[in-house]
């Protein structure tokens, strides 16, 4: 079972980035998928992870859905991926913490 390091976006969060980051509402499936993937991608750049950090599916322990700004794996094969196998320096991830406008810490999440 594969785990990643990181913080939990929800799809409100993405939508109230987006808006936060000047882009128009979603209107179409199209403009959401557009939004799952630019969004997450400004914000790894803003906190200056985007090098080594990847947006991942993810499920909580309740069983739920979401997608993961990753900062690591427990996986090794994923160094080709460009993803360490430890947990970055606590400066690292504070970085995208603030970027993200998150409260909470960062957890190991398991892999969809």
């Amino acid at each position: 079972m594969v785990k990643y390091f990181g913080y939990l976006i929800t799809e409100g969060w993405l939508h109230q980035k987006a808006l936060d980051l000047g882009y128009p509402p979603a209107q179409t499936p199209e403009d959401s998928r557009n939004i799952r993937t630019t969004v997450p991608l400004n914000v790894m750049a803003a906190a200056g992870v985007l090098s080594y950090a990847r947006l991942r599916a993810i499920k909580t322990p309740k069983g739920k859905h979401f997608w993961c700004i990753a900062l690591a794996c427990d996986d090794p094969i994923t160094v080709g991926e460009r993803m360490s196998t430890r947990t970055p320096p606590e400066a690292n991830y504070k970085a995208l913490k603030e970027a993200m406008g998150k409260d909470g810490p960062t957890h190991w999440y398991r892999a969809i």
